[in-house]
């Protein structure tokens, strides 16, 4: 009788054990980011989070297509770097079965030189760089045509390539980079386009150094990105509480000084 007593409490006790060991795993989770103001948000996202019992391990990326397709091989839980035209692009190109979580934080797109100080100094061939994935090169040429350097066929919408610019009044030369090598290439060309993330990390400061910004009021708020199938699993709440909070808020409000934007 004692015996299976101590078998069934024996037998009892494994399965609690494996059940606190399931959920102490759901409440670890890796989310991926890209150097600078992404990485930097996701500290105060981590300190945030564990206190509310969600243990964050971040990986950093160096470029923009990695994220997701650790993301979608289960390597990440989550990742934090990217605006919903990109992951819709992803989603679409790559068949990732990945959705939008929630909004975070506005980039504003600025154009950057080491050769001149406004756009009205560019000169008839002059180079300018652009991201060359579909969404960003496309913002970029979206901000050009902004700035009246171009103009884009009315149908090009937000995946604008160099093949609809229909007008270039200066015959500037378009090129094609990767949006993290851009600014290593600033000097090699007259002008670039540059995602914020990337010229941060690089040391150019968005409102002083850019000679053309973007509005920040429009389609390209980054996002959390995370399965489909996760999606109500309970760590999404906590990430998402964490991201949302009035801490978080508060720091990009005091560390980027309007050069990063708060979008919830």
């Amino acid at each position: 009788m004692q015996r299976r007593f101590i078998l069934k409490f024996a037998a009892a006790l494994s399965a609690v054990s494996l059940f606190v060991g399931v959920a102490h795993a759901d409440e670890a989770i890796k989310v991926g980011v890209t150097g600078g103001p992404h990485a930097q948000i996701m500290e105060v996202v981590k300190q945030v989070a564990a206190k509310n019992g969600l243990k964050i391990t971040i990986v950093e990326f160096s470029d923009y297509v990695q994220p997701n397709a650790a993301l979608a091989a289960g390597d990440l839980d989550a990742n934090s770097y990217q605006h919903a035209p990109y992951l819709d692009a992803q989603v679409k190109d790559r068949g990732y079965k990945l959705i939008k979580l929630a909004d975070t934080v506005t980039f504003p797109m600025g154009i950057y030189s080491k050769k001149i100080k406004s756009l009205a100094e560019l000169k008839p061939g002059a180079r300018i760089a652009v991201p060359n994935d579909p969404t960003n090169g496309g913002r970029a040429l979206l901000l050009l045509q902004k700035q009246g350097l171009l103009k884009l066929r009315a149908d090009a919408g937000l995946k604008a390539t160099p093949l609809d610019v229909v007008d270039n009044p200066k015959k500037l030369k378009i090129v094609e980079l990767d949006a993290a090598q851009i600014p290593r290439s600033l000097g090699d060309v007259d002008a670039a386009a540059i995602n914020t993330n990337f010229a941060m990390e690089a040391g150019l400061k968005p409102k002083s150094d850019a000679i053309a910004i973007e509005d920040p009021k429009g389609p390209y708020s980054n996002i959390i990105a995370i399965r489909a199938a996760d999606k109500d699993k309970p760590w999404v709440a906590k990430l998402l509480a964490a991201y949302h909070s009035a801490e978080v808020k508060q720091y990009i409000e005091s560390k980027y000084a309007g050069a990063v934007i708060a979008a919830w």
